[in-house]
């Protein structure tokens, strides 16, 4: 395997693991805890080319769905099929298109800001409708149950995302890019 195909397993594995990592940070609410697995997410579609930000995210869902315990709520299918699965099936589209976006507006800080937002309004837009539909709310109790309670927190995950996400991305890029 030549250096480059090392870099890039390497460099999926670690946005996989702090994806993973960011589930057990949690502040537990029912029945959606506060947890850092979306800041993870949000850097990893901000800072990485689109088929390493896809496959950080597919390797943490696979992981999760065969069983591992690196979701919030456990592992395996059940996670993903019980009220807050939304939120995690939510995670791969959102970073795909946060990293086709961040590209295509060059990488700096409105591209980071402008991606990171739309990445949380599709990781929300699949969340809430599945949490809802799971738990048979209305629109108003999925908004409280689901939404209300995280903004202060995604606000700041989205700070923190766009204060450092830039720096991070050349330095990605740079490593990628040498040769040896």
């Amino acid at each position: 395997m030549e250096r480059k195909q090392i870099l890039n397993v390497v460099i999926t594995a670690l946005f996989a693991a702090l994806v993973a990592a960011g589930a057990f940070i949690r502040i537990p609410l029912p029945p959606v805890p506060i947890t850092l697995q979306t800041l993870f997410a949000l850097i990893a579609g901000c800072v990485l080319p689109l088929p390493l930000a896809a496959a950080s995210i597919a390797v943490y869902l696979f992981l999760g769905i065969i069983g591992l315990p690196i979701f919030t709520s456990g592992g395996g299918l059940a996670a993903v099929l019980g009220p807050t699965g939304g939120y995690l099936m939510g995670l791969l589209p959102a970073v795909i298109v946060g990293a086709l976006m961040t590209k295509a507006m060059k990488g700096g800080r409105i591209a980071c800001a402008v991606s990171s937002l739309v990445m949380d309004v599709i990781i929300y837009a699949i969340g809430l409708v599945w949490l809802g539909s799971s738990m048979e709310l209305s629109f108003m109790a999925t908004l409280s149950a689901g939404l209300i309670p995280f903004i202060v927190g995604d606000v700041i995950k989205y700070i923190v995302t766009v204060m450092i996400s830039p720096s991070l991305r050349k330095r990605v890029e740079e490593l990628l890019s040498r040769e040896e």
